[in-house]
């Protein structure tokens, strides 16, 4: 209950009890504008650039190398930037418990800070958030984490002249380092590349194209929580292949994964093999420690060669459904079973020679045989010029 006193003039005032509440209410209300980090982020640090167009950066079929699959050490590490204007000159990768840490050369004062996400996420972030540079004779050096080498990572930039957040895309590449500090084994990517040029000169594709516009229509399957609609769910319980109006035969297939701790990939797109008009894939993992995994109730073992990256043939339950399937792995020491969601496309089905291993080994035959013909073009010059 308010209390109020009158002045001689007969008007009615409050009492100093309430005047000092209505004090602290109004400071409390202010607070909000005299701390902005607290509710909108860092003061001054609000403003996001629009986007503009990027370099490409990264690999067809990149398979994520995480910090497990490298060993303890300090490694120089080749990186690419989707930005001229974010050159990386030079990347000392740290790998450490399992843990990654990258210190990248910016030849340039201009940034103030970076942030590892998106610009939106870097304005709405506090202050102790961003990452400071270490600037020495016009170089600016950041220290960030980074959650897997191979993999296109988001990273902003704030201009210290424009006053805004420049979102970029960095790719550290995990076939820089030493064979030797490596857990698992790469895909020859230069050679996948080549063999796509060659597929698509020869079939009049884009395969690149094609990818970007298959994940984006996955990601648009997602819901507005970010995670995938199970409304739909393949039975867990059923190990029956489905069947396939197809030839017997290998294909390809895009897949998706889910679960776990969102650090495991598959490859895609990966084999499709019918039989007797059943359909089976054939999944590389990005990592060489899943030692088997389970599909209805039955285990299916690890079928590559020792320190190479898991492989499984497994039934596919269901098409453009979510499967549910569990992988053992040994990652963490102790064997762990975890939980995913395989999902095939069965409108993406193709050759099997838009697989990139398959694409490679299509490379090395024709190699060999210009090899030969060339060897064997030597030869009879060399015994014409005997003449």
């Amino acid at each position: 209950m308010r209390t109020e006193k009158c002045d001689k003039t007969g008007k009615k005032r409050y009492s100093c009890g309430r005047v000092f509440l209505f004090s602290l209410l109004s400071a409390a209300v202010l607070g909000a504008g005299f701390f902005p980090e607290a509710a909108f982020g860092a003061e001054g640090y609000e403003k996001v650039a629009k986007s503009a167009s990027h370099l490409d950066v990264g690999k067809y079929g990149m398979l994520p190398v995480y910090g497990r699959d490298i060993l303890d050490g300090t490694y120089d590490v080749e990186a690419e930037s989707s930005s001229s204007f974010f050159r990386i000159q030079n990347a000392r990768l740290t790998a450490k418990d399992g843990e990654l840490t990258v210190s990248m050369q910016i030849p340039s004062t201009s940034y103030e800070y970076v942030y590892m996400g998106s610009g939106e996420d870097a304005g709405a972030a506090a202050l102790e958030d961003y990452i400071a540079p270490k600037v020495k004779d016009g170089i600016s050096e950041f220290t960030i984490p980074v959650e897997a080498l191979d993999k296109k990572l988001v990273c902003s930039a704030f201009s210290k002249n424009r006053k805004k957040w420049y979102e970029r895309t960095v790719v550290f590449d995990a076939d820089s380092l030493p064979a030797e500090s490596l857990k698992v084994t790469l895909p020859d990517y230069d050679r996948i590349e080549e063999a796509l040029a060659l597929y698509d000169e020869k079939n009049g594709t884009d395969s690149h194209k094609e990818l970007e516009e298959k994940t984006a229509s996955e990601n648009s399957k997602e819901t507005a929580d970010g995670t995938e609609e199970d409304l739909n769910e393949a039975d867990a319980s059923s190990l029956e292949p489905v069947s396939s109006d197809k030839k017997d035969g290998t294909y390809s297939i895009q897949v998706s994964l889910t679960g776990g701790s969102g650090r495991a990939s598959v490859s895609s797109p990966t084999w499709l093999i019918i039989k007797d008009h059943k359909a089976y894939a054939r999944l590389l993992w990005s990592s060489s420690y899943y030692d088997y995994m389970i599909v209805g109730g039955k285990k299916f073992y690890n079928e590559s060669e020792e320190g190479g990256n898991s492989t499984f043939t497994i039934p596919i339950t269901a098409m453009d459904v979510p499967m549910q399937v569990i992988g053992d792995t040994t990652a963490m020491g102790d064997p762990i079973e975890i939980e995913y969601k395989l999902t095939f496309y069965e409108g993406s089905i193709g050759t099997r020679s838009q697989i990139p291993q398959e694409a490679a080994i299509t490379v090395l035959i024709v190699a060999l045989i210009i090899i030969g013909a060339g060897g064997v073009l030597n030869f009879f010059l060399k015994k014409r010029k005997k003449r």
